[in-house]
């Protein structure tokens, strides 16, 4: 049961990267994926757990708790399934939440604003501005949010689908690049810094230009290959309508705007995952566009009612990742990951090569797994420590370096990131277009940031 459950998820990933050939949806794959695994996992339960390869179980074995059936099943379904479903569940609930923000300011035509502040027409100019922009935004906020609101502009601003695919992609690589030299910027840099193997300031001042590298090399990639100027698209007959003031979008726009910034801010204060900021700002926005709509015609609270934008959210691609995630979850308890990350620590000793290897895997499976792997492997060594543990010191070159690779790897596939599934979702991107045409681009700046990182601490 233990072989099958991997040769499941290899088979529902060919299927998903396989989409727009056999007209299956991923999101229907995944969620088979991610729920057949944990049935699977809680049959074979006992032959699986007695191969010695979860973490999970081992720690629980040595809390005392019962070994038996009904211990196994306490420890899957009460244990195991609960605290990767409440990872899950804040992921999904982030997403629900930035997504639901952003359309509410779409309605109310808010991006409007902005767009018409941009004179740009030239593409690559363009993809220089968009590319920058989320760079530096994604810090302050989180790649996930960062790609979310840049799509919606971009919807704006381009006609063309493939083009709108090429400034998409830039923005996912830009994004997960802009997230990783940030503490907050991203969910593994995030775990490294509360679980104490980085500090803010330091990881800011070491990452952040091997993270620019990999952000410009994809960019300029880009630039010389998008020629001519935007077309612009035509607006919809109701964002011609006079109906919504200008006061108005404003006022959405800064609320929104607002809602997102206070999300790392609630995070810094409280503690309290992300996903309760985001939803105490949609909240906000809902409360004060609901009481605004009392001015309003019958028709037009109907249209801006915040009730009836919630259906345009992508579904299919919260669903996806919720999948995607399930299963990623089943394999890390059962121990494949444990397995994968013991084979790289046993075959590459060199961390540099380690690092790199789990960036290229971060684009296959969820970074936050692999990571959390190689945190339990690697004990913080004590400050003044010399030799090979120098590198595990708090701050260490290991940990540095972690931050980075899962941060940017997952950029090479577009379903390796939140970021990118967003992207896919919101713009239809499929799986063989981006592996065709982005993952290379991608790769290079990956590859590019590596090569500066290790340049910088053997001759700097």
């Amino acid at each position: 049961m233990y072989y099958l459950m991997l040769e499941i998820f290899i088979f529902g990933y060919i299927l998903i990267v396989l989409e727009h050939n056999i007209h299956i949806n991923k999101a229907a794959t995944a969620l088979i994926m991610g729920a057949g695994l944990w049935a699977l996992y809680a049959i074979g339960a006992d032959d699986i757990l007695q191969l010695g390869f979860s973490e999970s179980w081992k720690a629980w074995v040595e809390g005392g708790n019962e070994t038996s059936h009904e211990g196994i099943v306490q420890f899957i379904v009460h244990h195991e399934l609960t605290e990767h479903l409440s990872e899950i569940a804040s992921i999904v609930f982030f997403l629900m939440g930035a997504m639901t923000i952003v359309e509410v300011i779409d309605e109310y035509q808010g991006f409007r604003i902005i767009t018409n502040k941009i004179k740009v027409t030239q593409k690559s100019k363009l993809l220089v501005i968009m590319s920058l922009l989320t760079f530096f935004l994604s810090a302050a906020l989180d790649n996930l949010t960062t790609t979310i609101v840049i799509v919606a502009v971009l919807a704006k601003l381009i006609k063309d689908d493939e083009t709108r695919w090429y400034f998409a992609s830039m923005v996912v690589i830009s994004a997960n690049a802009g997230g990783a030299w940030s503490p907050i910027g991203d969910v593994t840099t995030i775990m490294l810094w509360i679980g104490g193997q980085i500090t803010a300031l330091k990881i800011i001042e070491e990452i952040f230009m091997p993270s620019l590298v990999a952000m410009v090399l994809p960019m300029i990639v880009l630039a010389m290959k998008l020629k001519g100027e935007i077309d612009p698209p035509e607006m919809h007959e109701d964002e011609k309508t006079a109906f919504i003031s200008l006061r108005d979008r404003i006022i959405v726009l800064v609320m929104g705007i607002l809602a997102l910034l206070a999300v790392p801010v609630i995070k810094s204060y409280t503690h309290l995952p992300p996903f309760i900021g985001m939803l105490l700002g949609l909240g906000v926005m809902w409360f004060m566009t609901d009481f605004k709509l009392h001015s309003k015609t019958a028709a037009d609270r109907r249209m801006l009612n915040v009730g009836r934008i919630l259906k345009k959210i992508d579904m299919p691609t919260v669903l996806f990742l919720m999948g995607i995630l399930l299963g990623v979850g089943a394999l890390s308890s059962a121990g494949h990951l444990n397995v994968l990350a013991g084979f790289m620590q046993e075959h590459f000793t060199d961390i540099y090569l380690q690092n790199t290897l789990i960036g290229v895997l971060s684009a296959i499976v969820d970074n936050v797994p692999i990571v959390a792997a190689f945190m339990g492997m690697y004990p913080i060594a004590e400050a003044g420590a010399t030799g090979e543990m120098a590198n595990f010191v708090v701050d260490g070159k290991f940990w540095e370096m972690l931050a980075y690779c899962s941060g940017t790897g997952g950029s090479i596939l577009i379903i390796g990131s939140a970021a990118g599934v967003a992207a896919m979702g919101m713009e239809r991107i499929s799986f063989t277009w981006y592996l065709k045409n982005i993952a290379w681009i991608a790769a290079i700046g990956y590859l590019g940031g590596v090569a500066l990182f290790y340049l910088e601490m053997y001759f700097m």
